[in-house]
């Protein structure tokens, strides 16, 4: 995710006393308070428990705990069902035929668009600049490496925890090939925070307010295309207009190819320069 993180009520704990000196250990890293029985309860806790970490919400109506797994749930159901490069996020990668791609997701969240790249072929380096999110992917990607069925896929992905924009500011590896988006859409109704994930993750980060600073940062950085994943029917992101939109039934991709992008803006530049009048040498 790409929004500046506001300050909110949250605290690390642990399920099991045997976890104590574990979950200290992650309050320093992370730089939150430890929450201790008899403390005022936080809005979020972020809890150790013998199996894994979880994102907890208190009080009244509270969803279920939040975690990452890739074991089971919905990424690893649609990977044994078979992703099929038919499908939206395949198609607006590029991933025709037997072809794969570098992917650099600058908004990674949970993992699972990562996570279905990576078991189509391509290799995809995760960037989340939340330490909390970025914690509870670390924990999910950790326990999936535990199993061998996983192997292949999770060779495929690595975590960076970090501000997306700095990241490409600072970037010195090859240019990645496809960078790909999912920027929080900045909804105004309860109806549309219907999955306790994204309620959690709002609550914790907020809505993303540099999305059209990334995706200017974005065309620049990728040698082919720059993916953005938006709501169905949301507006597309400030910035130029995507060369073709593939839509699937809650959501769309926006897809801007590089090479059309740079060539607008070389004829825009060549339209604006004053005209030839001579140079230097001579015949």
């Amino acid at each position: 995710m790409t929004a500046s993180q506001k300050e909110k009520p949250i605290a690390v704990s642990h399920a099991d006393p045997g976890l104590a000196e574990i979950a200290r250990e992650l309050a320093a890293k992370l730089d939150l308070p430890l929450y201790e029985p008899g403390d005022p309860l936080p809005a979020l806790l972020l809890t150790l428990t013998p199996e894994r970490l979880e994102l907890r919400q208190t009080g009244k109506g509270a969803a279920g705990p939040l975690f990452v797994d890739f074991s089971d749930g919905a990424a690893n159901y649609r990977r044994r069902q078979g992703t099929s490069r038919k499908e939206a996020i395949a198609r607006a990668v590029g991933l025709k035929g037997g072809a794969t791609a570098s992917v650099l997701d600058l908004t990674a969240g949970l993992g699972r668009d990562s996570f279905i790249l990576a078991g189509l072929g391509c290799t995809v380096q995760m960037v989340e600049r939340s330490p909390v999110v970025a914690a509870l992917l670390a924990d999910g990607l950790e326990r999936a490496r535990q199993e061998p069925a996983l192997a292949g896929i999770m060779a495929r992905l690595r975590l960076i925890t970090g501000d997306s924009l700095e990241v490409l500011r600072t970037w010195q590896d090859e240019p990645p090939e496809v960078i790909y988006l999912d920027p929080m859409y900045p909804h105004r109704s309860k109806s549309a925070l219907v999955k306790k994930e994204m309620r959690a993750i709002r609550l914790l980060v907020g809505d993303d307010r540099d999305s059209g600073q990334l995706l200017a940062a974005s065309l620049k950085m990728a040698s082919r295309r720059v993916v953005v994943k938006r709501p169905r029917l949301a507006p597309a992101l400030l910035g130029p207009e995507p060369n073709f939109t593939i839509s699937g039934k809650n959501s769309r991709f926006d897809v801007y190819l590089i090479l059309n992008q740079r060539c607008i803006c070389s004829s825009l530049a060549e339209a604006n320069s004053p005209p030839f009048t001579g140079g230097a040498g001579g015949g």
